[in-house]
């Protein structure tokens, strides 16, 4: 009831009804118990998948047919574009004297912004990287022709396809989490605390809400610059085996409380 009356209310808000959602849930449960809840040494069956999710086999062969809902060209662009702007603010060469993103031309000479995006967005176009970053007004242009980072990180202004997108993958993550620690056999519980008091006056939340924003920002940018270290698409020169995604998700929470929702 806890993970689902946000998400309801999340749903509710952007017109998703029940039928979209069911038939979306329906989906992820064959998916998921096919693909990891199958019996060690056995290929998985319509009929144990039938069992585990409670569907008809006329219903989980019906989900199996279905095309997976991708979003992989969202996620490339938000990657890419949240690689640029991290660098900006990390990389010694793109800051000022005050240690400030610096307003960049956009080619020739020196440090530009075609620089930082060959360097930190792979093979994407230049344009194609400002014309998203001035999109979700993370960039701006300036009388002489420059450049300027004008937000801390890729948080679209407009779109609420966009917004969803990325708030849903933080949630996926923190869900995952949440997953491997109520494991029996995990090995070493994943990391995930969090600190709070219910009986907090008005008065004090927007204290708070600065205070634990300007703390979060910089334990982020601590970690982005010892992953970025590590990450062999930033830093080409690191050796290693696999290929794996790792970090570090902070959120922000406040509500009125409430005895009868607890």
């Amino acid at each position: 009831m806890r993970l689902l009356r946000p998400l309801v209310r999340i749903l509710l808000r952007n017109g998703v009804s029940y039928g979209t959602f069911n038939d979306l849930a329906r989906w992820m449960y064959v998916d998921v118990a096919m693909k990891e809840f199958s019996i060690d040494g056995r290929k998985q069956s319509t009929s144990r998948v039938s069992v585990l999710t409670g569907l008809s086999r006329k219903e989980v062969k019906r989900m199996q047919e279905i095309s997976k809902p991708e979003d992989t060209e969202r996620d490339e662009k938000y990657n890419r574009a949240a690689r640029v702007i991290a660098a900006w603010r990390r990389e010694r060469e793109f800051l000022d004297a005050d240690d400030k993103p610096t307003a960049l031309p956009v080619s020739g000479p020196g440090s530009t912004f075609s620089e930082i995006v060959k360097r930190f967005s792979g093979d994407v176009p230049v344009r194609a990287i400002l014309d998203e970053l001035l999109r979700i007004g993370a960039v701006k242009r300036l009388d002489n022709g420059k450049i300027s980072l004008s937000k801390k990180a890729y948080i679209p202004e407009g779109s609420e396809a966009d917004k969803l997108h990325i708030l849903g993958t933080d949630v996926g993550h923190l869900i995952s989490t949440i997953d491997y620690n109520l494991q029996p056999n995990a090995m070493k519980a994943r990391f995930q605390r969090k600190v709070a008091y219910d009986n907090l006056p008005d008065e004090a939340l927007p204290a708070f809400r600065k205070l634990s924003a300007k703390q979060a920002q910089k334990l982020l940018e601590k970690m982005d610059e010892w992953l970025a270290g590590n990450d062999r698409d930033v830093s080409p020169s690191v050796k290693g085996t696999g290929q794996n995604l790792a970090g570090l998700g902070i959120y922000y929470f406040e509500e009125t409380y409430s005895i009868e929702e607890k």
